[in-house]
């Protein structure tokens, strides 16, 4: 692997984490945020360390041939430990039970952890490795038991996460659901990843030399694979983010056909001032109010005779009644546009009533019901609605 393909994960995985510590800040007291946070940091941690240039500089730093190799381990087992006890917070369950699995397997990745600095100290390894440390030294006394102390606490937690995960995905559905099967493609990664160191050390104890795979194979595994399960834990948490942005900006976008015919030029009032850095849900909020408001001035030029005849049009071509109401409804407001920009109102009263009241029937307290309205707008019916034509007294709703 190229020095690049540790780094530019690195840095990706330590905004990702900057971003996120306002969350911390405010949810420390929530053990899935610490968890979740603790993931992303061990991840960057570890692709940072394990590079070849920081492996030469820690060990000339440090004046120990390879202390890089315990640094790096730890840290990894510091990753598997997050990615278990963040599955188990994140599932959920009884609180107790919760942070009784949670303690135990923080216990056993913490026992691993001390093992291995103590295991290295007790070894030899007096030559420098930068990219072979595992197979170089799989034969030697304590070096070879901290090598393998690390590798079986990886698979174990690849191994653990990924039926934690398979058997949750079919109980969950939607942003949960695909969260957990990128999680476990990148469990499959780190499983693969150390199936391959350990074939290597374990081919090394008799004698073969299947060094490439733990030198060549290996790296672009957990490479990709801690990459993917960094990303099947916040997909769940910004799926729903990301999926209410596009929302708000489709509902802006089809907004704009009602948006366009009431706001007649010479007649627009002014608009409030939105920061540029205002999210979509602002943009589309005040939308819906210059909307609401213009409506509501429309309301004395309401001829709920043109909303009739709309509404029986649609019917007469099988529309479902609730599709009629709001055809009927936006034939009245295109009506009520051009009837405005003709002067005064002419429209009885009893008329202007009863279409603000079929109005406020269409439009309810439902975002969607709005942009409903809009598209309608553009309907081959409400254009024929505005032609003059008999009403039958029984299509009356």
């Amino acid at each position: 692997m190229r020095n690049s393909d540790y780094y530019l994960p690195a840095v990706a995985l330590g905004v990702a984490f900057l971003a996120k510590l306002p969350a911390l800040r405010r949810g420390w007291r929530d053990p899935l945020v610490r968890s979740a946070h603790f993931l992303l940091f061990t991840a960057g941690v570890c692709f940072f360390f394990a590079a070849p240039p920081t492996i030469s500089t820690v060990n000339d730093l440090t004046g120990i041939p390879n202390f890089s190799g315990p640094l790096v381990y730890c840290i990894m087992c510091a990753f598997s430990c997050a990615c278990l006890v963040l599955i188990v917070n994140w599932r959920g369950g009884p609180p107790e039970t919760v942070r009784r699995h949670s303690r135990r397997w923080i216990a056993c990745y913490t026992a691993a952890v001390v093992s291995l600095p103590v295991l290295f100290a007790l070894g030899d390894a007096p030559v420098e490795r930068l990219r072979d440390l595992d197979t170089h030294y799989a034969t030697t006394p304590f070096i070879r038991e901290m090598i393998v102390t690390y590798l079986v606490a990886h698979i174990t937690s690849a191994v653990v996460t990924t039926a934690l995960c398979l058997r949750w995905a079919r109980e969950v559905r939607q942003w949960l659901r695909a969260g957990l099967v990128v999680l476990v493609v990148g469990f499959v990664l780190n499983l693969a990843f150390g199936i391959a160191k350990l074939s290597a050390v374990v081919a090394r104890w008799s004698g073969r030399d299947w060094d490439a795979l733990s030198t060549t194979v290996a790296p672009p595994i957990v490479a990709a694979g801690g990459l993917i399960v960094t990303f099947g834990f916040l997909l769940p948490l910004l799926g729903p983010r990301i999926s209410g942005l596009v929302r708000c900006w489709i509902n802006y976008a089809r907004l704009g056909t009602l948006w366009r015919l009431l706001r007649v030029p010479g007649r627009r009032s002014a608009l409030p001032r939105i920061p540029w850095w205002s999210d979509p849900d602002m943009r589309l909020s005040v939308r819906e109010t210059v909307i609401h408001d213009e409506l509501l001035a429309l309301r004395p030029y309401f001829d709920d005779l043109v909303r009739r005849r709309a509404h029986a049009g649609a019917l007469g071509s099988r529309l479902p009644e609730e599709e009629a109401d709001v055809v009927g409804v936006a034939a009245m407001v295109v009506a009520a546009v051009e009837a405005r920009a003709g002067g005064p109102p002419r429209e009885p009263e009893e008329s202007a009533a009863a279409g603000a009241f079929a109005l406020a029937s269409v439009l309810g307290p439902e975002r969607e019901r709005l942009v409903r309205l809009s598209r309608a707008v553009e309907s081959p019916l409400v254009a024929a609605a505005r032609r003059p034509a008999a009403l039958p007294e029984s299509s009356s709703p």
